[in-house]
C-alpha cells in the first residue's frame, strides 16, 4: 500500500522530527510511506478574514501541486468525520483491495485548508474537536496508521 502525507511546513522541533522517524520506520513493513512537505505562507500574527483566505488558497495551491490524480485523498478537517482506529484500518484495508492501494493525507497550515483541496478530498477526518498544532497533527496520524495496520494484521497493540 502506497500512503503519502502532504503537509504544510517543515517539522522545526527535533521531538518532532525524531517521532516521525519512529513511525516512519514502524511502518516500513507495512506500507510505503512519503511524506511531501509544501512551504507555509508567511502570515503575520492578526489577519483580516480576506488576509486568511489568501493564505489558505496559496498553501492550498502547493497542496493540490503535491497530490497526484489518482490519489483517494483524505483531509484532515476538524468538521470531517470521527472515526475509530478500527474504522481507519477497515477504511485503509478497503483501499489497499478495492481503491487502487494509493491513499493521500493532507494535513493544513495553522489556518486550515482552502475550500479547494476540501473540495478535492475524496473524505474528510477529524482527529476531533479541538485544533492541534499541525507538527502535532503529523506524528499523531502516523501513530494511527501505524495502529490501523497492527489491527488489520492482528498484531497486538495497546489499546
Amino acid at each position: 500500500m502506497n500512503i503519502r502525507i502532504v503537509a504544510v511546513g517543515k517539522l522545526k522541533e527535533k521531538y518532532w522530527l525524531e517521532a516521525t522517524k519512529e513511525y516512519e520506520k514502524r511502518l516500513r513493513p507495512y506500507a510505503r510511506l512519503e511524506i511531501r512537505e509544501v512551504p507555509d505562507e508567511k502570515a503575520p500574527e492578526s489577519l483580516s478574514p480576506a488576509e486568511e483566505a489568501q493564505v489558505k488558497a496559496r498553501e492550498g495551491e502547493r497542496i493540490l501541486t503535491a497530490l497526484e490524480q489518482d490519489d483517494h485523498v483524505v483531509a484532515l478537517d476538524v468538521e470531517g468525520e470521527l472515526w475509530t482506529s478500527e474504522q481507519l484500518a477497515a477504511f485503509l484495508e478497503k483501499q489497499a483491495v478495492y481503491g487502487g492501494g494509493s491513499v493521500a493525507f493532507v494535513i493544513g497550515g495553522s489556518l486550515g485548508l482552502a475550500p479547494e483541496v476540501l473540495r478535492r478530498a475524496d473524505r474528510r477526518l477529524s482527529f476531533g474537536r479541538l485544533t492541534y498544532p499541525h507538527q502535532m497533527m503529523r506524528v499523531m496520524l502516523l501513530e494511527q496508521l501505524y495502529r490501523a495496520f497492527r489491527i488489520m494484521r492482528g498484531e497486538p497493540y495497546h489499546r
